[in-house]
C-alpha cells in the first residue's frame, strides 16, 4: 500500500487515485456509502449530518427539499445512509445480566428560553453506564459479588 499516489493530468478527475501494486485506478470513497455515486460528497455529508441530528427522523421529500436534488436521489440517499447506521454486530448493553445504570439530569439554561420553577428552561443530559462484571452498587456503596 505504499505505491499510491494522486494521478496527474487534465484527462482524469479531480481525486482519482492510482494504487502501483494492483494497478487500478480508485477514489476514497471505495468501501462506503458513497461508493459509485454521482451525487457531491458535501450534499451527502448534509443528508448524513440531517438524519443523524434529526430527533424524529426525516422523511426523503423533506431531504428532497432540503439538498436541492431530485426525490428519487433523496429516497436513494436516505436508504443507504440509513443502512449504515445500522448497528446489528455490536453486542446489546447490558448483556448477559450486567446491569445498566441509567440516570438524567437537567444542567445550563436553553437560549431564549424564559426561567420559571421547573426543568422546562434547562438543558436534559441523559447517561447510561454499563458496570464491570462481580460489582454492583446498592444503597450508594459497592458490593462484591
Amino acid at each position: 500500500m505504499e505505491n499510491i499516489g494522486a494521478v496527474q493530468g487534465k484527462s482524469h478527475r479531480p481525486g482519482l487515485l492510482y494504487c502501483g501494486d494492483c494497478k487500478g485506478q480508485f477514489t476514497v470513497t471505495i468501501g462506503t456509502v458513497f461508493e459509485r455515486s454521482k451525487i457531491a460528497l458535501n450534499k451527502w455529508l448534509l443528508a448524513v449530518h440531517l438524519l443523524s441530528a434529526s430527533k424524529k427522523g426525516i422523511s426523503s421529500h423533506q431531504l428532497h427539499r432540503m439538498l436541492g436534488v431530485t426525490y428519487k436521489t433523496a429516497w436513494f440517499m436516505s436508504h443507504r445512509i440509513r443502512e449504515a447506521m445500522v448497528s446489528g454486530g455490536l453486542a446489546p448493553m447490558g448483556g448477559n445480566g450486567a446491569p445498566v445504570e441509567a440516570d438524567e439530569t437537567f444542567i445550563g439554561n436553553k437560549k431564549g428560553a424564559k426561567i420559571k420553577r421547573g426543568h422546562g428552561h434547562k438543558r436534559a443530559v441523559l447517561a447510561l453506564v454499563e458496570r464491570k462484571r462481580g460489582s454492583q452498587l446498592l444503597c450508594g456503596r459497592r458490593e462484591r459479588r
